[in-house]
């Protein structure tokens, strides 16, 4: 049974389940599309500057498209969600915060190209398997966005898996370096399956499948990749530093969100 807007504000169990979940989903493409633009200009290639701001506008995209199911749910204005919460209030997974990655690229220390393209893929197939659970959401305009949304993440999944390929069949410094990269994802990649306290509610009303199901679907896309690359999966992920879905967040969030918010605070009701 799919529920409707106006079902949704009658049961307030239902809509604050929903509106948790909304949350979750709008702060994971929020945070990550921030991150995906600050590579303009800086990615290996033009046509990979070009490729990448389009993902992360389309991504960001995703994320606005989720703040206006919130405001119809009463959650709030669209821009104030996005730029006026504090970061103890996001829903992110701490991965989607961290900054561009540990290694020397270019000048900047924090731009690592196989961190971005590890974490990026590792996402973009854990959005590809909540996209496809949300298709079948009790929640009818949740399930009309994630048709729309599944449209344009075919293409950031083909852009990703064909980097992390290509990398890890290169060899050398480039194989070490996504490795590397790997390690330092796995120990957070917990968090993206993660639906957080009120996961349980989630499934209940059929919003979404549970964090195993989600977690085992993502597996069963990514062995044969691994395998095809001589690559093994390991057992079990990791939440290092918290799970951002109960508030917990590192000092990376708050400067990310200082600057995204910058023009916003300026003069919150201008128009543009």
């Amino acid at each position: 049974m799919r529920l409707t807007l106006e079902d949704a504000m009658k049961n307030e169990s239902y809509r604050q389940a929903a509106v948790e979940l909304l949350f979750q989903l709008a702060d994971d493409d929020f945070i990550l599309a921030y991150r995906g633009s600050e590579w303009l200009g800086l990615a290996p290639h033009i046509e990979e500057d070009v490729a990448f701001s389009s993902i992360s506008q389309d991504t960001m995209g995703h994320a606005a498209m989720f703040y206006q199911l919130l405001h119809d749910l009463g959650a709030g204005d669209p821009d104030e969600l996005a730029h006026a919460r504090p970061a103890a209030d996001r829903k992110n997974a701490i991965l989607l915060e961290k900054v561009n990655g540990p290694g020397t690229y270019l000048t900047e220390p924090h731009y690592d190209w196989a961190f971005a393209v590890v974490r990026n893929y590792f996402f973009a197939q854990a959005k590809k398997v909540k996209i496809e659970s949300l298709k079948n959401s009790s929640y009818q305009p949740l399930a009309e966005a994630a048709v729309k949304v599944n449209m344009e993440l075919y293409y950031h999944l083909l852009h990703w898996k064909t980097w992390f390929s290509q990398l890890v069949r290169a060899g050398g410094e480039a194989k070490t370096r996504m490795e590397t990269a790997m390690v330092t994802v796995f120990e957070e990649l917990e968090g993206l399956f993660s639906l957080g306290a009120k996961g349980n509610e989630f499934t209940q009303h059929n919003l979404i499948e549970s964090e195993e199901a989600l977690r085992t679907k993502w597996v069963q896309m990514m062995l044969p990749v691994f395998e095809s690359l001589d690559l093994k999966l390991p057992e079990k992920f990791g939440m290092k530093s918290g799970n951002g879905r109960n508030g917990d967040h590192t000092s990376e969030l708050q400067a990310a969100l200082d600057t995204l918010g910058e023009v916003y605070k300026i003069d919150a009701a201008a128009s543009w």
